[in-house]
């Protein structure tokens, strides 16, 4: 639940984001266009799988109303310590 926190993206994310380009690339993909929210890690993700698309030049537009949805007091945890913090027995959607 990272919601409005704009973090950056850690190694983990970096090595999705380029798995992601690879497949796109694999695949043979093309786009007209490339959109992403304001969030770094959003802009990142994406100039990641522009450079494993040999399109790091590409123009990227960007608006704040892709973001993602805000999550309030519940912004920053992650699904286990949101159970526990609602003191709730394990749920199939979280």
């Amino acid at each position: 639940f990272t919601g409005w926190a704009d973090i950056d993206l850690h190694d983990e994310w970096k090595s999705e984001a380029r798995h992601a380009g690879h497949l796109i690339k694999d695949l043979n993909i093309e786009f007209g266009g490339y959109f992403t929210s304001q969030l770094k890690r959003a802009i990142n993700s994406l100039s990641i799988i522009l450079e494993v698309l040999g399109k790091s030049n590409a123009e990227i537009k960007k608006a704040w109303e892709l973001n993602e949805m805000h999550y309030g007091n519940l912004t920053s945890y992650n699904r286990e310590e949101i159970k526990k913090k609602l003191c709730m027995k394990p749920l199939s959607i979280l």
